[in-house]
């Protein structure tokens, strides 16, 4: 019989790295273009209007503006939008 343990393998000890998934941006925060707003499986939040999607369904703003969620009339799908903002004139003298 053996009198030392032996080196086997272990069945455990190894985990994934975190997806940190969700609402990145909420809705009335002003965002600048290319702020991730919503990092998702599948298309659960669609992109609206200044809203680009990734490959992997991450939703990004396209413009500087304010976020803003909604769903559009019966549907049951959720937008998201960023508003833009109208660029300040500044007065010539």
């Amino acid at each position: 019989m053996a009198h030392k343990k032996g080196q086997g393998s272990i069945k455990n000890g190894r985990d994934s790295k975190a997806q940190f998934r969700g609402v990145k941006k909420f809705g009335g925060q002003v965002v600048r273009a290319g702020n991730i707003l919503v990092r998702q499986v599948g298309s659960t939040v669609h992109a609206g209007p200044g809203v680009g999607l990734g490959k992997d369904y991450t939703l990004f703003a396209l413009v500087d503006g304010t976020v803003r969620f909604y769903k559009r009339g019966r549907e049951r799908q959720a937008f998201v939008a960023v508003d833009a903002v109208a660029p300040v004139a500044v007065a010539a003298e």
